[in-house]
């Protein structure tokens, strides 16, 4: 009996890291779904991938993650298409250089980087249980060092910034993996993840003027996005991902993250703030 075809989503593909994380999961010979927000731009990352890779099994799905419903959506529109799902990658991300809120009336970046993921892997996991061993692999940041969250302020806060609010969202990332990789041990699908390095995509650009400014000067000296794809196309592909399991990653090895992001009672609380704020039952 023939092998099952693997299938893998990646959000936020149409560029950068995600785009060059799809280009590699598709010459590994899975099928591979690009996520984008804008229509155009991701048909052109499925040409793209499909030429860089060689392989005709490239779909294109899009999908605001400012909105909850539309998160909602692609979940819907995954599961109606493929009996299965082997790897999630959720790498999708921004940062803003002004406060905005998102449809559901949530602080943007928190709400794209940290609500939209969690909300998107939850409506995910029975397939990729079902699919196990599956894996999850989840685009944090060493951003995350600094950062603290207030549950009670999470989607509104006080003292907002570009690069504060980056931060928090990449330190819920953490978390939001630690709380996840409990739920699923002995199921067979591992949750992790990870810090791509500082790489030359255009993400810094959104930090405002000044931090703008100076992200688009050091750009040329950064890590290229192959580079930046790399530790995400390890954990998707890895022979054995359990030593990763529930872990944050970079390059191909372990590391501790930043103390707040070893807090269990705060990744507990997280969930279930994350929970009510995404329409789950806790």
């Amino acid at each position: 009996m023939p092998e099952a075809e693997q299938v893998a989503l990646v959000t936020g593909a149409t560029a950068g890291i995600g785009l060059e994380t799809a280009i590699g999961l598709a010459r590994s010979g899975m099928r591979v779904i690009l996520h984008g927000r804008d229509p155009l731009r991701t048909e052109e990352a499925r040409y793209i991938v499909a030429d860089q890779s060689g392989s005709t099994r490239i779909e294109s799905i899009v999908a605001d993650f400012a909105s909850l419903a539309a998160v909602r959506g692609l979940a819907e529109k995954v599961l109606a298409a493929h009996d299965r799902l082997d790897v999630l990658v959720n790498n999708a991300g921004l940062i803003t250089p002004r406060f905005r809120l998102s449809e559901d009336g949530y602080e943007l970046t928190v709400a794209v980087n940290h609500l939209a993921p969690f909300l998107l892997t939850n409506l995910l996991l029975d397939r990729l249980r079902a699919s196990a061993p599956s894996r999850i692999v989840t685009v944090a940041s060493m951003a995350h060092r600094g950062a603290r969250i207030d549950l009670a302020n999470l989607t509104g806060p006080q003292d907002w910034a570009p690069l504060k609010a980056y931060g928090r969202s990449k330190l819920c990332n953490i978390l939001f993996t630690r709380a996840l990789a409990r739920r699923l041990d002995g199921s067979g699908v591992t949750a992790t993840c990870l810090h791509p390095g500082i790489v030359a995509t255009k993400i810094g650009e959104g930090a405002g003027n000044v931090a703008g400014f100076g992200w688009r000067l050091i750009k040329p000296l950064l890590t290229g996005v192959e580079k930046g794809a790399a530790t995400s196309l390890f954990l998707a592909t890895v022979a054995d991902p359990t030593p990763f399991h529930g872990k944050y990653v970079i390059g191909r090895r372990v590391h501790m993250p930043d103390t707040p992001a070893l807090d269990d009672n705060l990744a507990e609380a997280l969930w279930a703030e994350s929970a009510r704020l995404a329409g789950l039952p806790a």
